[in-house]
């Protein structure tokens, strides 16, 4: 069973033909709201610009709380295996203090 969807995506008034999988037409959906959100908010600051203007300004500032995102990611698997050394070092050295004691 072929579950694809066929949808038309409407990202600052232009509407887009994809065939996605059903499960992903939400997440899509959602994308496409932001953007147009984002856009419009532009729209309304900057009345003098082009579609392209704030679709570019849009994707610029989801880019870098993308990579904010990415880099608290690996802030925090960074912890994750500073930790994981440090539980690992203090029953090494606990190991080794119990058999200096015999």
């Amino acid at each position: 069973m072929d579950d694809k969807l066929s949808i038309n995506v409407n990202v600052a008034e232009r509407y887009y033909p994809l065939k996605i999988d059903r499960d992903d037409e939400e997440k899509i959906r959602k994308a496409a709201k932001l953007i147009n959100d984002k856009v419009q908010q532009y729209k309304q600051r900057y009345s003098d610009k082009d579609v392209q203007d704030y679709v570019a300004m849009a994707a610029l500032q989801f880019v870098i709380k993308l990579i904010e995102c990415e880099e608290r990611n690996d802030a925090i698997d960074l912890l994750g295996e500073m930790n994981e050394l440090d539980e690992w070092l203090g029953s090494y050295i606990a190991k080794q203090n119990m058999s200096s004691f015999k």
